[in-house]
């Protein structure tokens, strides 16, 4: 299995690679080039331009390295690699339509909020059916470092996996704001997720995970400071939604708020800012939310934040590691 793992790592980045050398020229010839937020920074609008769609380029690399290394696993009856292949993907059309309406429409603006949720929302609960029918997930809450589990009834159970798959989907999307962020801070996530499966002994969710973690490196060449290109929407759900695929294989999306913790941050900062918002009639927490921006503001450089914010993960990608390695021990 750790060959299995390495191996997809390994054809992940090479084939990535390759990807982004035609899918980046592609992009640019084909003028889809992203819109940048009005009320963003002011000096993102020097990104004008640089093409979007990028996240072609890992899932691609992913896609090609999961059916070549674990292929095997079909034969066994494991399934769960097609699950959370499928389950990525139907999110990365999702963020693929909404990538094509905004630049179709020339705006930072693409599907609706209300659409866009009721989309994540069918997706994440034919994932959970489909994971719990197979018998890949079961209705306890694994609770990370106590090493104990809880069993909730399960129409409980479906509503609040349904809500924490949508809610991490939108906090990966949330953290994509500045060069390379979201890819740098998800690399540590997915080898967390690969390493736990080594000692489990979870063959398609080390494949999975190794697959992504190696087309997010090779993806960081491209979108690292100053990027050629930008995942967009169809890459920032992809990832989320392998982020969120890969803890409910692993059958623990507890483990989501120490390893996802960048995310998380994310995501409250953007819910304080507006909730303060509306409620102080127009007084802000942070000068600008997400919080990467409000650290842009304060002075900080993409690089800084890169650097800084992907250290935070890795750490905690290795705290998360050992509140979970003894569950079966």
């Amino acid at each position: 299995m750790y060959l299995h793992s390495v191996a997809a790592f390994l054809i992940s980045l090479v084939v990535s690679i390759c990807a982004g050398k035609y899918i980046v020229p592609a992009l640019r010839r084909a003028k889809a080039e992203q819109m940048i937020r009005e009320d963003g920074p002011v000096w993102h609008a020097k990104k004008q331009g640089t093409p979007t769609l990028g996240g072609f380029i890992f899932i691609t690399g992913t896609i090609v390295a999961c059916g070549v290394a674990g292929w095997g696993q079909l034969w066994t009856g494991d399934f769960s690699i097609v699950y959370m292949m499928l389950f990525s993907l139907v999110y990365a059309a999702i963020g693929f339509y909404d990538d094509f309406v905004a630049l179709k429409n020339k705006r930072n603006l693409g599907l609706r909020g209300i659409h866009k949720f009721a989309l994540q929302l069918i997706a994440a609960a034919v994932f959970i059916l489909l994971m719990r029918l197979s018998g890949n997930m079961t209705t306890s809450v694994y609770i990370p470092f106590v090493n104990v589990s809880l069993s909730i009834p399960e129409p409980v159970y479906y509503v609040f996996m349904a809500f924490v798959a949508v809610g991490t989907v939108n906090a990966v999307n949330l953290t994509d704001g500045v060069d390379g962020l979201a890819t740098g801070v998800s690399i540590p996530v997915a080898m967390c997720f690969a390493a736990v499966a080594m000692i489990w002994a979870y063959a398609s969710l080390g494949v999975f995970s190794a697959s992504l973690a190696g087309g997010l490196v090779a993806f960081l060449l491209f979108n690292f400071h100053p990027a050629k290109i930008f995942m967009g929407d169809t890459g920032a759900l992809f990832l989320g939604g392998a982020v969120c695929a890969m803890a409910f294989a692993s059958d623990m999306p507890l483990v989501l708020v120490p390893l996802g913790i960048i995310y998380l941050v994310e995501a409250l900062s953007d819910i304080i800012q507006v909730s303060y918002f509306k409620l102080s009639h127009g007084k802000r927490v942070f000068k600008m939310a997400p919080l990467h921006h409000h650290f842009e503001l304060c002075g900080w450089g993409e690089v800084k934040l890169f650097v800084v914010f992907t250290a935070i993960s890795a750490a905690f990608a290795v705290i998360s590691y050992f509140g979970v390695r003894h569950r079966f021990m």
